[in-house]
């Protein structure tokens, strides 16, 4: 009797163990698979509807990680899926040299500047003048700018070297599979039935011509509406003279015969506002709310720049910025009386002097050059508008 209930006790503690230990297997298993799928990273979602979207906003268009390291507990970085992972086009990138941003007698002529990763210059196209259609085969990150860059493709099938392929700065909302042409030489003949491209039809010239009542006006104003149809594309690069009012252009050319030089960061845009009656300049608006001149047969690209959340980003960390080429800035506070203006003193004082440069010049509200006419001879004559400072920035900008 006694035996049989100690075998009995025996048989129910061993079922009672197998079962604890089977529990306990599955959730270490559970965990496991729970510590092997664990993530470091934020994965773009999907919003519901528009609610969701504003307020998930910032998780749906920038990276953010988990704080394991200091390192990456402020990082933040633009989501870009679309953004090519792999190495550019070898023939069109040449080795960068660095400096340190010293000149050739070995003096230092840029401040804080010095390491950072190898890198090579990618050979961008601010020309645009291979006439014809270009395939978007793909967008690039390119690390000499915070613009990103799209390969392109020539379908001339004559085009070889760097005829058929090329970069340009990639405007918002490109991507692979896109058709860009460029229309630096003039429309070409045919393109629009009833249209035949001439220099001395310029801005105003279109406008009069949609405005009458005549049968020939009427088909010139369907001419135009057809040509800027076409023309008037993501991407493109047109003359000034035939890009309508009102659109935002980059990438904007001072010489007829030059590369675009304006407007070229990432995220920022200028806007046509107005052709002149004289038919030799267009008033363009540029990032900064300053209003100027530019030649009508100067080329300008169609669309914003891309990347546009390139400015808040967040590096996370000083290491970043080293890795960028960039080397710490030292307060002038913080300096003794010999190397800066601000420097020496007992305590955290500059001793009640003008807030200047390490080379003692006036900062922080001091004009350094006066454009326009209130300047030297023929020194920015072709500024309508200064930018907005000081009461003016802050109580609205540009108008």
């Amino acid at each position: 009797m006694f035996s049989a209930r100690c075998g009995a006790t025996l048989l129910r503690s061993r079922i009672t163990s197998a079962a604890a230990s089977s529990a306990a297997c599955s959730r270490s298993t559970a965990t496991s698979t729970l510590a092997l799928t664990r993530k470091y990273a934020t994965e773009a979602s999907k919003p519901v509807n528009e609610v969701t979207a504003a307020l998930t906003r910032t998780e749906t268009l920038f990276k953010t990680y988990k704080p394991v390291t200091p390192g990456i507990r402020h990082l933040k970085r633009p989501i870009n899926a679309h953004v090519y992972p792999g190495r550019p086009l070898r023939q069109l990138t040449v080795p960068l040299r660095k400096k340190g941003g010293r000149n050739n007698h070995g003096r230092i002529t840029v401040r804080h500047r010095g390491g950072g990763h190898r890198q090579r210059i990618r050979l961008v196209d601010f020309m645009r003048t291979e006439p014809g259609p270009h395939d978007v085969v793909r967008i690039e990150y390119d690390p000499g700018r915070s613009a990103h860059i799209a390969l392109l493709k020539n379908r001339d099938p004559t085009a070889t070297g760097k005829r058929l392929w090329s970069y340009i700065l990639a405007s918002e909302g490109l991507k692979a599979g896109d058709v860009v042409e460029s229309y630096r030489q003039g429309i070409p003949d045919g393109l629009v039935p009833g249209f035949t491209d001439s220099k001395e039809l310029r801005g105003k010239a279109f406008e009069a011509a949609s405005s009458d009542s005549t049968e020939a006006s009427s088909t010139t104003s369907l001419a135009l509406g057809m040509l800027r149809t076409i023309t008037i594309q993501n991407g493109n690069v047109l003359p000034l003279r035939l890009i309508p009012t009102g659109t935002i252009v980059h990438n904007v050319a001072l010489d007829p015969e030059g590369r675009g030089i304006l407007v070229r960061s990432a995220g920022t845009f200028a806007q046509v506002l107005a052709h002149e009656d004289a038919g030799r300049y267009t008033q363009i608006r540029l990032q900064s709310g300053e209003v100027r001149r530019v030649l009508q047969d100067c080329v300008a690209t169609v669309g914003k720049v891309s990347n546009p959340l390139w400015k808040s980003r967040n590096l996370g960390k000083a290491g970043r910025s080293r890795w960028l080429g960039r080397r710490p800035r030292v307060r002038g506070m913080a300096m003794n009386r010999s190397d800066h203006p601000h420097g020496g003193g007992r305590g955290k004082s500059k001793g009640n002097k003008q807030p200047r440069s390490i080379w003692g010049w006036l900062t922080k509200g001091k004009r350094t050059r006066k454009p326009g006419p209130k300047g030297p001879k023929n020194s920015n004559m072709m500024v309508i508008r200064e930018r907005p400072r000081g009461k003016e920035k802050k109580a609205g900008g540009i108008s």
